[in-house]
Formats: C-alpha cells, sequence, structure tokens
C-alpha cells in the first residue's frame, strides 16, 4: 500500500519567556506521482498519497485528455512492479481509445495545477457553458464547511493540507471530502471519485474547496460540471472572469456565517 499520509518528526518549540524543548510533531507527506495514461507519461505532481487513482484519473479527465474515452482501468507501476515504483507511478488505461498525451514539461508543484500546460484558452475552449448559475445559499454553504472540517483527519494532524469537497447544492449533504497538499490534487481526487462511480457531470452539486480559488479550481469544476464553487478564500481575477464565462456561481471567504459573492454579480 501508498506510504502514510502523514510523517513524524521531532521539532523544538519555542515559546516567549520559556527555554526550548524537543517534541515529536506531524507533517504532511510529499511525493512525487507519476500520472500515465495508456502508460504514455502525462506529468509528475506532487501530492499527499492516498487515493492515487482518483488524482490520476481526475486529472487526466479534468485536462481533457480522455476526449471521450472511457476509463477501464487504473493501476500502479506500467514501469515496475509497485513496490519497486514505492507506489508512486499511476497509470490510467482507456485500452486506447485516447489520443496520446503530450508529456507536460517540469513537475507540477502542489501549489500549480496548470503548470506547463499550452495555454488557459486550451484548456476551456473545449467546454460548454453550463446551464445557469445556482444561487449560492449561506446557510448550505457553512452546513458544509462545518461537515468537511470534522472530516480533514490530515488537516487536524498537520495543519498543512488543503480539502476538497462535493455536496448536493439544495441541501448541504456532503457526497465526497479528499485532502492534499495541493489544492488541485485535492479537486482532481473528488472529480475522479465522482468519473469512477459514473457520477458525473455533477449537475445540481457544489465544489467546495478549503483555500484560494485559482483559475485552474474553476476549469476543474467547469469540466466536471459543477454549478457553483465555493471557499473560504479569495478567488483571483481570472477565476471570476472563468466563473462567470462557464456560468458557475462562485463564492468565497466563507467566515463564520457569510460570504463574498463574486459571480454572477450583484445588480449595481
Amino acid at each position: 500500500m501508498p506510504r502514510g499520509r502523514t510523517n513524524r518528526v521531532m521539532v523544538e518549540r519555542l515559546a516567549l519567556g520559556e527555554q526550548g524543548r524537543r517534541q515529536p510533531d506531524r507533517v504532511a507527506t510529499e511525493e512525487p506521482m507519476q500520472i500515465r495514461l495508456d502508460d504514455h507519461l502525462v506529468t509528475t505532481t506532487m501530492r499527499t498519497p492516498g487515493h492515487d487513482y482518483e488524482l490520476a484519473t481526475g486529472f487526466v479527465f479534468s485536462e481533457g485528455l480522455l476526449a471521450g474515452a472511457s476509463v477501464r482501468q487504473v493501476r500502479y507501476c506500467a514501469t515496475g512492479s509497485a513496490v519497486d515504483t514505492s507506489f508512486n507511478v499511476v497509470s490510467v488505461d482507456t485500452g486506447g481509445m485516447a489520443p496520446e498525451p503530450a508529456p507536460r514539461l517540469g513537475t507540477t508543484t502542489s501549489s500549480c495545477g496548470s503548470c506547463g500546460a499550452l495555454s488557459v484558452e486550451a484548456l476551456i475552449e473545449r467546454l460548454a457553458p453550463l446551464g445557469g448559475p445556482q444561487p449560492v445559499d449561506v446557510e448550505v454553504a457553512v452546513t458544509v464547511a462545518g461537515k468537511v472540517a470534522q472530516t480533514q483527519e490530515v488537516f487536524a494532524l498537520t495543519g498543512s493540507v488543503h480539502a476538497a469537497a462535493a455536496y448536493d447544492a439544495a441541501t448541504g449533504e456532503v457526497l465526497v471530502v479528499r485532502e492534499d497538499v495541493g489544492r488541485h490534487n485535492a479537486v482532481d481526487k473528488v472529480v475522479g471519485r465522482l468519473l469512477l462511480d459514473g457520477r458525473l457531470p455533477a449537475t445540481g452539486w457544489g465544489l467546495f474547496v478549503s483555500g484560494r480559488v485559482s483559475f485552474e479550481i474553476v476549469q476543474k469544476a467547469w469540466a466536471g460540471g459543477f454549478g457553483q464553487v465555493v471557499a473560504v478564500s479569495g478567488p483571483t481575477s481570472l477565476a471570476v472572469a472563468t466563473a462567470g464565462r462557464a456560468n458557475i456561481s462562485l463564492a468565497g471567504f466563507l467566515r463564520g456565517h457569510s460570504l463574498n459573492v463574486y459571480v454572477p454579480p450583484s445588480p449595481s
């Protein structure tokens, strides 16, 4: 099985007016994972081990690399045994039905999901606008945030990972929650789980993220068919513009019992 999602380290605890002391602590695991499509290299991403099949599947789907092909199998290895590759190589198999991907240059870091992609337009030109923005209900958003917080096991131990969740936009029922050192990876894990379960497009559902909303988060939500994105932190200008283009409701700064709605804008 893949290595754990946290590692034990020793730290020196310092406090004002007190003598430092050494004590154990937990940090989030970060390791490279190579993603392959029909055994062709796509990219190497830095991620927190766990739900690796979902991550690989969600990535190739949200990037448009499947081109409508069905996923037949997901497995470790492809370049050697799973043990030999330390469970850090995952291949998504479509039986050769997906186009051969062009590998990205460099490694996708935990803070960058679209690094190495050809262009912003290349990622969204294949996507048609959704039916229309789903209004954001503050009560639903607050409920979702509370439920997600209760399931963030790695964050509770380390304070250093992001969470993403799919939820029913009408009721606040949380369908799936995933954590990762990368915001985009957490979203890919959610999208991958839904795809493998045959639950995409995510019509009537929202995507919750525990950090900021960048272009890549909205693009992945658009690919998955989510009608709204709600975040704990704020969005970027390109995220707002892309949400408007996609007909996705976008809200941020969910704090306590309030939030800011960026898309659709309120009438002036």
